[in-house]
Order: structure tokens, then C-alpha cells, then sequence
């Protein structure tokens, strides 16, 4: 939700604080804030449809989808499934929330990430006793997504938080669903460690370890099986501990 001005001012930052060389997805969530602060998006008002950004702004499905991770982390709009993106309504009080100075250190990243493993593991867990096939579908889709933007050279950032949302979604809890909004990109690791715009080899071959971790949560909370969700998703976000820990990069 959004909680005051500055918020808009808080993601004009954090994307401005990328390396000299801005993503596409960048550069059309910055033109999407500036649209959405002068009301020529009002609140309650729906975003035009994937395909007329991409026909305007002339990128890709996973640019425009990325574009939009960015803004529904920082709750300035919100996707309602088969009906489209909207501009959300400012709320009167403001949410639990992470904002990016609390992630500014190495330490700061892990504590997040062990509040996540106590969790998001059981957010997982019940995802797999309660998923709809449209979680499904939302989960696949963010998949997708992660591999598009890994043959595009990209981070895959939006795709990795919109993975773990439809998770907390499948849950049928809204509490998790919250507290993942509230947490925003900041859940996502390398988003708070100055992670290059463009990845290496060495780091495509990374993320793809990452996205395969997303297929065995996906695959654990598909076929209903509500232990190995729960240890799929411990497995991940340990993972991504642990790699922290030894000054590797990381992802969850």
C-alpha cells in the first residue's frame, strides 16, 4: 500500500542507484512513478496491458514485467488476475515495512533472510495443502519469466520476488501475502548488494541453480506434498544463507 510520498521518492532512489547503465525495466518503472505522482495514473486507475507498453516503449514482455515487479513491491499498484494492473489507493496508516537503509550491510541481508526461512517455509507448506490452479499458473508464470530474463542477461530480480509472492499467495493466507508486499525487492539478496545490471556467466550459471530451487518448491507444492515444500523451501533460502556467509553472491 502506498504510505506517503515518499515512497515515490524511496524507488526513484533505489532505481537511480543502479550501475551507469540502466535496464529497460528501469527506466520504464521511472517513467510509470513520475505518471503515477502527477495523477496522470490516479489512484484506482487501471495501467494500460503488457501489450501496449510493449508496443510504446518498445521492449520485451519480461522488461514491461519487471517494470511492474518494481512498482508492486513498493505498493503503488497491484495486479488483479484476469482483470489487469491498477494504481492503488492510498491507505490512512502505514504497514509493517524494510525500508533500503535497513539492508545496507551484509549482516542486516542475513537476519532478513533468516526471518524469512521461519516464514516462508510454512507459507510453503500450506501453499501445498491449499493451491488453486491459478497459483499454479501465477507460479509457472513467474518461472517463465525468471528464464526469459536470464536469456535476455538480466538479474531476474522481479521474476525471483513474483515467485515467492504466488507462493505466499497459494498459502491462502493473507498474512503472507502482506508481509511479502511489506518486504518488497528487499526480500531478493542480490538486489540489496550491488549486483551488476548485466550478469556474467559465472552469474547466469548461479541463477539458473536459483530457478531450478524455484522448480522443486513449485514441483513439491504442485503435487500436494506439504513436507517437501516446506524442506524445498528451507533447502533455498538456506542456501542463499549460506552462500551470503562465505561472500558469494546470492538470490532467493
Amino acid at each position: 500500500m502506498i504510505h506517503s510520498g515518499s515512497v515515490f521518492h524511496e524507488l526513484w532512489l533505489t532505481l537511480m542507484q543502479r550501475p551507469p547503465r540502466k535496464t529497460l525495466s528501469a527506466d520504464l518503472a521511472s517513467n510509470l512513478i513520475e505518471r503515477i505522482r502527477s495523477r496522470e495514473l490516479p489512484p484506482g486507475g487501471k495501467l494500460p496491458t503488457e501489450q501496449d507498453f510493449m508496443h510504446s516503449h518498445k521492449v520485451s514482455r519480461t522488461v514491461v514485467r519487471e517494470a511492474l515487479s518494481h512498482l508492486q513491491a513498493a505498493g503503488l499498484v497491484e495486479t488483479r488476475h484476469g482483470v489487469g494492473t491498477f494504481v492503488r489507493v492510498p491507505a490512512e496508516a502505514p504497514a509493517f515495512r524494510v525500508s533500503p537503509d535497513q539492508l545496507g550491510t551484509l549482516r542486516e541481508v542475513i537476519a532478513l533472510l533468516e526471518f524469512r526461512i521461519s516464514v516462508e517455509t510454512e507459507a510453503a507448506a500450506l501453499a501445498a495443502q491449499r493451491r488453486h490452479e491459478d497459483n499454479l499458473i501465477e507460479m509457472r508464470r513467474a518461472l517463465d519469466d525468471f528464464h526469459h530474463s536470464l536469456e535476455e542477461g538480466t538479474d531476474a530480480v522481479g521474476a525471483d520476488f513474483n515467485f515467492h509472492r504466488a507462493v505466499a499467495r497459494a498459502s491462502q493466507n493473507h498474512h503472507f501475502v502482506d508481509l511479502i508486499g511489506s518486504l518488497g525487492l528487499g526480500v531478493i539478496p542480490r538486489r540489496r548488494l550491488n549486483t551488476p545490471t548485466l550478469v556474467s556467466p559465472d552469474r547466469q550459471a548461479y541463477l539458473r541453480r536459483v530457478n531450478l530451487e524455484h522448480e522443486s518448491i513449485y514441483n513439491a507444492i504442485a503435487t500436494q506434498d506439504a513436507e517437501a515444500a516446506r524442506a524445498a523451501m528451507r533447502t533455498h533460502l538456506s542456501n542463499s544463507r549460506d552462500r551470503l556467509r562465505r561472500g558469494e553472491p546470492s538470490g532467493a
